[in-house]
């Protein structure tokens, strides 16, 4: 039996494409520039907001201080509205207690900004008791690095093969194998299941309850 599932964020947890491309497009026409159609979003998220204002800027236009300007007006407008239309995917509600009430722990390993990412948890799962909850953090590596699984494992005192990491991307997959941990692919998020199968996690999912019977193996 695995003792801890540790849980990416956006398109795994919660569906939060609609706000982070609000956000991001207000942000982007507040400087003058193009917008995007909200699915074009799937594409630009998962390795953290800075690389998503990289993406959605156009392409002579990607320079770090374009960047952190756009970044000055999403925080704000994000923070006041990152629950607007963001939902928790079908089943995800019923497994995290399912997991709790068997004993697993549960944590939340997120490339979204900390801030942003513990108020998300607190609003959509106030009952569930996360072992930790991070977000990417001023000096440590964004995902795929490992560093963030690594500092969760070690606060939840488990050994590598006692956990499940599940997400939805190749930032997700790639960062379950450098953690050396057992990667668990959904396919209800972001990106397409084919992007998926090329990292090879252990298993992919196609409804959050499929993940209970891989507690076991």
């Amino acid at each position: 039996m695995k003792k801890l599932v540790i849980f990416d964020l956006d398109g795994t947890l919660l569906n939060t494409i609609a706000d982070l491309a609000a956000a991001t497009n207000q942000a982007l026409q507040y400087y003058g520039y193009p917008t995007h159609e909200m699915e074009a979003y799937r594409f630009f998220v998962g390795n953290g907001i800075n690389k998503l204002f990289e993406r959605a800027l156009p392409e002579g236009e990607r320079t770090e201080e374009n960047v952190l300007k756009i970044r000055s007006q999403f925080i704000p407008y994000y923070d006041e509205h990152n629950a607007d239309l963001s939902r928790p995917y079908p089943g995800i509600s019923e497994l995290l207690k399912t997991l709790q009430q068997q004993g697993i722990m549960i944590a939340v390993a997120s490339n979204k900004y900390q801030a942003a990412t513990r108020k998300l948890i607190a609003h959509y799962f106030p009952e569930i008791n996360f072992v930790e909850v991070l977000g990417q953090r001023e000096g440590i590596p964004a995902k795929p690095d490992p560093s963030i699984i690594n500092e969760i494992m070690t606060k939840a005192g488990v050994k590598q093969e006692d956990i499940l990491y599940v997400g939805d991307s190749n930032v997700d997959m790639q960062t379950a194998h450098h953690a050396g941990v057992t990667a668990i692919g959904v396919a209800w998020g972001f990106r397409p299941r084919t992007e998926l199968e090329v990292l090879h996690p252990a298993h992919i999912i196609e409804k959050a309850e499929e993940l209970l019977p891989l507690l076991l193996s």
